[in-house]
């Protein structure tokens, strides 16, 4: 057993603790296996009755995945290594949406990319005090991926549209009105819950019994000027939208995006105006197209570079314009990949 990912029966529960504190649990290849393994064990399994997720250390779920190893696996040219973290954890995602069984996820802290995929996609996702969701993937020249192209077009309004491509940080309040969350339980109570859902197996009647009304949301405020502004045909008519409308939220919305990866925000509103009509296997097919050429491409390097490696926070976009983004080249990264596509078995959809 992989001590990064400890999968274990308790009572009526499988239990999965993702175990790296130190690396805010970033997700590796290693702990993907771990957790489908787990899994693939526990569906037939009478004695276990739902699957409880969480995060070790108090500050997060997981950050992500492991990220820096990407990083350094694709600047030594290894993309195998590379596609096989994305593709395993891609059809992680996609077990855990149709998974047959309850599957909870307790997110008290930071939620963020890799992340949101081992916990959005469960029946039951309890947000605490300190919930805090992000796909920020196009601040590193990335993009948001592990289902995002499903789950956020699905969101109310454009909500999904400014998430994808602001990268923006919600809280729990938040997370429950868009319905990221199912449910709200005070922090405080989050070690007796997971011992009730151990205990008794019944999900949906122990997630009843502690969930608590939501803290106000903030983000909820904004949102006619969110669906008014994202509501757009191209990144550029975004920031002019946003622009137009002069409001201290747009204002600061608009700057913030003019730091992001002018390709990475292109794809992301792609994603998002294709995803709606997608179920979950065509969108992890689509996602796995995208990845495999962008990890051959410039932005993830220099964005990763920028934000972790040499942390100066400064990275050299190419292009490096919203206007220099070439349409032809965000549709040559959705196409087929032919042989190599990812294929599922479509009888447990």
């Amino acid at each position: 057993m992989s001590e990064e990912a400890i999968c274990r029966k308790r009572g009526a529960a499988g239990h999965i603790l993702l175990n790296r504190p130190q690396a805010l649990n970033a997700l590796t290849l290693g702990m993907v296996r771990e957790i489908a393994g787990a899994l693939d064990a526990w569906e037939h399994d009478p004695a276990v009755k739902c699957v409880v997720v969480e995060g070790a250390g108090g500050k997060a779920f997981c950050a992500g995945g492991d990220i820096r190893l990407l990083y350094d696996q694709g600047r030594a040219g290894d993309h195998a290594a590379q596609r096989a973290f994305w593709g395993e954890e891609y059809i992680l995602n996609r077990r855990i949406k149709r998974y047959p069984k309850p599957y909870v996820a307790l997110v008290d802290g930071i939620d963020m990319g890799g992340g949101v995929g081992v916990s959005l996609h469960g029946s039951h996702r309890i947000a605490g005090d300190r919930f805090l969701f992000a796909m920020p993937e196009v601040g590193i020249g990335f993009f948001p991926d592990v289902g995002a192209t499903y789950f956020l077009p699905r969101l109310p309004g454009e909500m999904g549209t400014y998430l994808a491509i602001t990268g923006a940080r919600v809280g729990a309040g938040d997370a429950v009105a868009l319905g990221i969350a199912t449910a709200y339980v005070p922090s405080a109570k989050f070690a007796e819950l997971a011992e009730a859902l151990c205990a008794e197996g019944d999900a949906d009647a122990v997630v009843r019994r502690f969930a608590q009304a939501a803290p106000a949301s903030p983000l909820m405020a904004h949102e006619p000027v969110i669906d008014r502004c994202f509501d757009k045909a191209s990144v550029a008519e975004v920031l002019a939208a946003l622009d137009a409308d002069g409001s201290d939220f747009a204002k600061a919305t608009r700057a913030d995006m003019l730091g992001k990866s002018p390709t990475s925000m292109a794809v992301a509103l792609k994603q998002m105006h294709v995803g709606g009509k997608l179920d979950i296997e065509d969108a992890m097919v689509l996602e796995y197209r995208i990845v495999s050429r962008l990890c051959h491409g410039f932005d993830f390097y220099e964005g990763v570079r920028a934000t972790i490696v040499d942390k100066d926070k400064n990275p050299k976009w190419r292009p490096a314009a919203v206007a220099d983004v070439r349409a032809q080249d965000i549709d040559a990264m959705f196409a087929p990949l032919g042989a190599q596509d990812i294929v599922f078995d479509r009888a447990d959809a």
